[in-house]
């Protein structure tokens, strides 16, 4: 599933691409998994974007709604979140399918269903 060469049928490069995905959480994921048709990197990417920050965003909500603790789990979190979200913005960008456990496996299997 590797097709970092090249151009996607968006006209970017896919490492470029890969790394959109993950620009504005799932949000971005959305968008170039409904766009990009070709290029299976990017698509890989793009689920995965939504797979995950679309959880997390869910699980944010959910613990807004809980005074204190569940503030302070959310904090913690979102930490957490800023963290991932850099280091798959950098594993995208270096070409790396740098597949999270669970919600890679769900993300490859989407694509590969296209």
């Amino acid at each position: 599933m590797s097709e970092v060469e090249g151009k996607t049928s968006m006209g970017l490069e896919p490492k470029l691409a890969g790394l959109l995905c993950y620009v504005l959480g799932w949000v971005t994921g959305l968008i170039f998994f409904i766009l990009e048709k070709e290029n299976q990197f990017v698509r890989f990417h793009a689920m995965q974007s939504i797979v995950v920050f679309g959880a997390i965003s869910v699980v944010q909500i959910i613990l807004s709604f809980i005074p204190f603790v569940g503030w302070i789990l959310s904090l913690i979190i979102w930490i957490l979140a800023i963290i991932l979200w850099v280091v798959l913005m950098i594993k995208a960008y270096q070409g790396q399918l740098y597949k999270l456990p669970w919600a890679g496996d769900f993300a490859e299997k989407q694509v590969a269903s296209k």
